[in-house]
């Protein structure tokens, strides 16, 4: 077993639900906990503060698109994807296995490696295992992952155990080329639908030893029925010592499920994605701002929502701006969606440590609510010390240059 930085601090009496906190070399990460992702070096339309203001703790960026372009001997060159972004806090890189697997014709893969085309000039390239960590190391991420091949859905039992067999030999590849000890270094499990192979590839993942496990390979096309069935089999079988990572899944629901199965850590395009084509996530359903029923709707997206959209900004206005196609709509939007994201792994948090997780996780939008009152409590906090601050520094004020000047003039 390799060195964890992981701690659990609670596990959830009746389901597999678990608080934890992981420790890397830019901070503590609180679990369960969503990633936004930053695929190009940048979370689409958030600045950093942005991103701290709505509580991330973690990004995500994306190997693959960050080798193509700027390349990551220049974000080497930059002191590291932290300082080249402007992001303090931790960030974790993928192998870029994912973003191969779907390039479909435009790849080949050997037992080497994968060889493929640009989709931006068509031009060839080549990633190892062994390159695959060279670049991620570059990077300088928190947290990389081992270079893996997600399997095509659908795809026969032999092909998958192949696929399986040669992502463990990867695995193994990887950590004898990873040097950077400030990296965690976390394998993936594959093996598709099959609980045979995943149980397989749990086992063996596990004895290359790891110090976090993610589970890959899901929300490639599936039914969602089935997607849980495997997600509720395989996350049970990993290391409780560990982090567990899913992923690219999933909707709000997709998420506390995850987590009601011992999944600590998420990722997707969904909240950044929906918010540029219009679709909101909110405590009383989606919203689809285009439609005409908002065209003079003066209410705020979300009433329950305390971020800077919806304190702010009406549904009539938000739509008119998504229309118009301006940036702020996408860059409101995607506030919004990240807040709601971010708020319901907050409020997932406070349940679990509660013991009222069972009970309250159909109850998305609840939950969500629940994670917006720390938030609250904690500016409230911040606003109060700052004020008794400056009472306590006005007491001690020393006297201002003004009465002094008065006196040397009278004394002239």
């Amino acid at each position: 077993m390799a060195d964890s930085k992981f701690t659990l601090i609670h596990t959830d009496s009746q389901t597999q639900a678990r608080v934890g906190k992981l420790r890397t070399a830019h901070g503590v990460v609180n679990t369960p906990i969503f990633m936004p992702v930053g695929t190009r070096g940048t979370v689409k339309t958030c600045t950093p503060h942005d991103l701290v203001e709505i509580g991330a703790e973690i990004i995500l960026g994306n190997t693959y698109h960050l080798y193509l372009r700027p390349g990551h001997r220049i974000v080497e060159k930059a002191g590291g994807l932290h300082r080249f972004m402007a992001w303090k806090k931790p960030i974790l890189t993928d192998s870029g296995g994912f973003q191969v697997f779907s390039l479909g014709p435009l790849r080949t893969i050997t037992e080497e490696g994968v060889e493929f085309r640009s989709e931006i000039d068509g031009s060839k390239h080549f990633i190892s295992p062994e390159r695959s960590i060279e670049i991620q190391n570059a990077l300088g991420a928190d947290i990389i992952m081992v270079f893996d091949e997600c399997p095509p859905l659908p795809s026969d039992y032999e092909y998958l155990k192949q696929s399986m067999e040669m992502t463990l030999r990867w695995a193994k590849r990887c950590k004898k080329a990873h040097r950077n000890r400030n990296q965690q270094l976390f394998g993936i499990v594959q093996g598709g639908m099959e609980k045979s192979l995943r149980k397989i590839s749990v086992e063996r993942t596990a004895e290359i030893g790891f110090p976090g496990y993610a589970i890959g390979g899901l929300s490639v096309g599936e039914e969602k029925p089935l997607m849980y069935e495997t997600l509720a089999y395989t996350a049970p079988l990993l290391p409780k010592d560990s982090p567990h990572y899913l992923m690219g899944v999933g909707t709000p629901e997709d998420l506390v499920y995850g987590v009601s199965c011992g999944v600590d850590m998420f990722d997707c395009v969904m909240p950044t994605r929906n918010a540029r084509n219009g679709s909101l996530f909110t405590t009383l359903g989606t919203v689809k701002i285009r439609n005409a029923k908002y065209k003079t709707d003066f209410t705020p997206l979300d009433p329950n929502c305390i971020c800077h959209t919806c304190q702010n900004f009406t549904r009539a206005y938000l739509r008119h701006l998504h229309l118009e196609n301006e940036i702020l709509a996408h860059r409101l939007l995607t506030l919004h969606n990240l807040h709601f994201y971010l708020s319901l792994m907050r409020g997932v948090r406070q349940a679990i440590l509660e013991g009222t997780f069972a009970r309250l996780r159909e109850d998305i939008g609840g939950l969500m609510q629940r994670g917006q009152k720390p938030e609250q409590k904690e500016t409230e906090s911040k606003k109060s010390k700052t004020e008794k601050e400056r009472s306590r520094n006005a007491q001690y004020k020393r006297p201002t240059d003004s009465g002094n000047r008065k006196r040397r003039r009278a004394a002239i």
